[in-house]
C-alpha cells in the first residue's frame, strides 16, 4: 500500500452543486403579447363603430338689409408732389477733402520679423519655402551658440509694413510670426 494514487485519493464523491437558472416560462410572455394585441384590435373597433356625430342643424338664411346708396362725393384733386432740390447733388463733386496721414515714425533699429524656430535645417527649409509661394523673401539664420535655425523676414524700416506682410502671411495660414527691433 505504499504506492497510493494520491491524485485519485484527492478526488471526492461530491458533485459540484448545479447553478439555478431563472428560466423564462414562455407561455407568459405568449400570452402577455396575445393580451396587447386583442386590447388594441379591441380599442379599434370602438373607435370603428362610433357613431357619426349628428350634422348641425341648417341656421335659417336671413336675408341682408339693402344697404343706402353713397352719396356722390365730390372727388377733391391732389396737388402734385412737391419737387425737392437737394444742394448735396451739385455740392459734393466740388469739394474737397483733406485728410493729414500721420507721421510715420522711423527707428534707428530695424524691424525683423520671424516666423519660426526649428531644430533642423530640413524644417527651416520648408518653412522659408512655404513664405516663398506667398511672395516674400526670407533667410534662415543659425545661431552660433545653439543648433537652432531661424526663418527671419527683414528688416523692415516701418512696423507698418512688417504688419502688412504678417497678415498676409496669417491669410496663408503661415503662422506665428513675431515682430520686434533686430538686435545689433
Amino acid at each position: 500500500m505504499a504506492n497510493r494514487d494520491y491524485v485519485r485519493r484527492g478526488k471526492g464523491s461530491k458533485k459540484p452543486a448545479r447553478k439555478k437558472t431563472s428560466r423564462r416560462k414562455p407561455w407568459r410572455s405568449g400570452l402577455l403579447a396575445i393580451l396587447l394585441a386583442g386590447t388594441f384590435g379591441y380599442g379599434l373597433y370602438t373607435l370603428n363603430n362610433d357613431p357619426e356625430p349628428k350634422a348641425p342643424a341648417p341656421k335659417p338664411v336671413v336675408k341682408p338689409k339693402p344697404k343706402p346708396q353713397p352719396k356722390p362725393s365730390v372727388k377733391k384733386v391732389i396737388p402734385p408732389p412737391p419737387e425737392e432740390k437737394w444742394d448735396y447733388v451739385e455740392s459734393l463733386p466740388k469739394r474737397e477733402v483733406e485728410v493729414k496721414a500721420k507721421e510715420q515714425v522711423v527707428s534707428d533699429i530695424p524691424y525683423i520679423m520671424q516666423c519660426g524656430a526649428y531644430k533642423t535645417q530640413s524644417q527651416a527649409d520648408t518653412r522659408k519655402l512655404d513664405i516663398a509661394f506667398q511672395g516674400i523673401s526670407s533667410k534662415i539664420r543659425k545661431k552660433e551658440d545653439s543648433s537652432w535655425y531661424r526663418v527671419v523676414l527683414g528688416p523692415y524700416k516701418f512696423k507698418r509694413d512688417a504688419e502688412r506682410d504678417k497678415h498676409k502671411l496669417q491669410l496663408a495660414k503661415i503662422e506665428p510670426c513675431a515682430i520686434w527691433k533686430e538686435r545689433p
